[in-house]
């Protein structure tokens, strides 16, 4: 296996507001090695978005702070890095792709004069050899007429083309990691299987490793290696891809693959994890997903699950599979628990 570039060791994230301490994210821990793509997978605010801000160091501060954890890339801690070496990283060793472009993307001034900029930063090259970069980098993202583009502003574009501007930008210094923050929201189908392939290429080629934060399981499917799944903050269970949408083991994980539409099967109707994401608060006893699971047993909403090794590179955060009292409980035993 190729070397760790990131590796992210019980970071913790909260928010402090009116209402209290909000733990958006607790105790997460995963790794991406070099050219590795890998995806965190979940409902909206479990804590995905706010994990690859912690990664960058662009949680808001007030309300949002890093608590406790680390954030080591390639050796180095960034949790709690100075902005002066964090602005040496963004856009050139770590660079992002942001869930909207047309809010990440300044208005006032034209897609070539922001491209100019992370090169004229990092690399220190003139304006004539950023331009003629900036035109290059356009050409390889597959948007026709870089030569004219580069001097549109970004509301001329569609979505898909500053998605792409996006992408161009994020990569112009051939970063090690690249952090895509669902990079394919609100496109139309065929955009989006264009940006996958895109993302893909540019994996393969410069060997860029890649974090990818999704709710689409079909995304996952698509370009992943390895998947990890999160819940109210946590991590609740992590795999390679083939395993997870194959063999889900958290109670979680499998609700997700369930309620998938299937193609082959007429008439169906759709399945859906009952109940709602619990709202995030420090001290919390319990499985969180211990209200929602049809598996759940006293000891769920009694103690606080760890995250259990269930395979060779595979965890899940449930009591099921907690072998220090024997082996795992299987599904007749299972049922038999809740029967009983």
């Amino acid at each position: 296996m190729s070397r760790i570039v990131l590796e992210i060791k019980n970071l913790s994230t909260h928010f402090f507001t009116d209402s209290g301490e909000i733990p958006a994210v607790d105790q997460v821990s995963l790794h991406v090695h070099k050219g590795e793509v890998v995806g965190i997978v979940g409902e909206s605010g479990c804590g995905k978005s706010v994990t690859s801000l912690s990664i960058m160091q662009l949680v808001p501060n007030p309300p949002g702070k890093i608590v406790g954890g680390e954030i080591n890339y390639k050796g180095e801690n960034l949790a709690f890095a100075s902005e002066k070496r964090m602005k040496k990283l963004r856009g050139n060793e770590i660079s992002m792709i942001f869930q909207e472009p047309m809010t990440s993307l300044n208005p006032l001034f034209t897609i070539g004069n922001q491209m100019r900029e992370a090169f004229r930063f990092h690399q220190k090259i003139s304006k004539k050899e950023a331009r003629e970069k900036s035109i290059s980098m356009l050409k390889l993202v597959g948007i026709p007429r870089a030569e004219s583009i580069i001097d549109d502003y970004p509301h001329q574009l569609s979505g898909g083309m500053r998605q792409r501007v996006m992408i161009a930008m994020a990569m112009s210094c051939d970063p090690e990691l690249l952090i895509a923050d669902e990079p394919t929201t609100a496109l139309d189908v065929t955009i989006q299987a264009q940006i996958l392939d895109l993302m893909r290429k540019l994996n393969e080629e410069k060997d860029t490793a890649i974090l990818l934060i999704t709710h689409d399981l079909g995304v996952v499917a698509d370009i992943c290696d390895r998947v990890v799944v999160m819940y109210a903050g946590q991590v609740v269970e992590e795999g390679s891809k083939r395993e997870i949408l194959k063999d889900p083991k958290h109670p979680y994980s499998q609700g997700l693959i369930r309620s998938l539409p299937r193609i082959h099967e007429r008439e169906q109707k759709l399945y859906s994890i009952p109940g709602t994401v619990p709202k995030p608060k420090l001290g919390r006893v319990g499985c969180r997903f211990a209200p929602r699971c049809e598996l759940a047993f006293n000891r769920c909403f009694e103690g606080n699950p760890e995250l259990y090794v269930t395979g060779e590179g595979r965890r899940s955060r449930c009591f099921l599979y907690d072998k220090q009292e024997g082996e795992a409980i299987n599904d007749a035993t299972t049922e038999a628990v809740i029967g009983d």
